[in-house]
């Protein structure tokens, strides 16, 4: 009877550890610029930038000095690195860059960060970043692949997309299409507005198809924010043990609302 009693305990226990237990938070590696489109007539000087966070909630983690930050256009890829200033993005590390904008174009801003530890998930974790702006109406080559290690590879322009549309991607990982990719959505709800049901609602979670091509409806105006994560094919050594590493292909993408007037 005891016996009995005790074991109800135990498993009555590890019931309510499960229950309480938070689910797994994800994280983004973020360049927000400061609009997604430099037209006629408008400031060029774009602002970026670069976090990495839980956008959803709002919450920080410090981001190291970013490996490599640059921008590709016009068949070229130069490097900014040198031009970031050290900033704070919800009370951590965090950087910072203007960039002017002087001839038509579609332009990519890239980073690849150090890679950061997660003790939480017991690996490091590195997201190949980036964003895409249109200048003075430009729109040729928004699909190209600009030759990140992993990176999503639009299919849906993106940029001047309303709110509702649906975007698609293609998840590459070394060149190569991914089968099958868990790819993870959050809106960057910098105003701390929008609210959830529950925790699900906070990361939207999806799956490529056997080409590495996913889909999803933006429901809100904003800047979401797509991660397809895959396992590295290298391991990383922390306090002398190897560990393993998460690689996220991060693409960000600014929707905009109808405008009826």
């Amino acid at each position: 009877m005891k016996q009995s009693v005790y074991l109800r305990f135990i498993v009555l226990s590890i019931i309510c550890l499960l229950i309480e237990t938070p689910p797994a938070i994800a994280h983004f590696g973020t360049i927000i610029p400061s609009d997604s489109m430099v037209n006629q007539g408008e400031n060029t000087l774009v602002h970026l930038t670069l976090s990495f966070m839980h956008p959803f909630e709002q919450t920080g983690m410090n981001l190291a000095r970013p490996k490599s930050f640059g921008v590709v256009a016009h068949g070229k890829s130069v490097s900014l690195l040198k031009q970031i200033k050290q900033t704070s993005v919800l009370g951590h590390l965090a950087w910072q860059s203007d960039y002017r904008i002087r001839r038509p174009g579609v332009y990519t801003f890239y980073m690849e960060p150090e890679p950061y530890w997660e003790k939480a998930e017991d690996c490091f974790i590195i997201h190949y970043t980036k964003t895409v702006i249109s200048a003075f109406g430009d729109d040729e080559s928004w699909d190209a692949e600009i030759g990140l290690k992993t990176e999503i590879v639009p299919i849906t322009r993106p940029f001047a997309l309303y709110a509702h549309n649906l975007f698609q991607g293609i998840v590459k990982f070394n060149g190569k299409p991914v089968p099958f990719a868990t790819v993870e959505v959050e809106f960057y709800n910098a105003q701390k507005k929008a609210q959830t049901r529950n925790e699900l609602f906070i990361t939207q979670t999806l799956k490529a198809d056997s080409n590495g091509l996913f889909s999803y409806a933006v429901p809100k105006s904003g800047w979401w924010g797509f991660a397809a994560l895959n396992s590295a094919d290298y391991q990383l050594t922390f306090q002398g043990v190897k560990k393993d590493v998460e690689l996220g292909a991060v693409i960000w993408v600014q929707f905009k609302d109808w405008l009826t007037h």
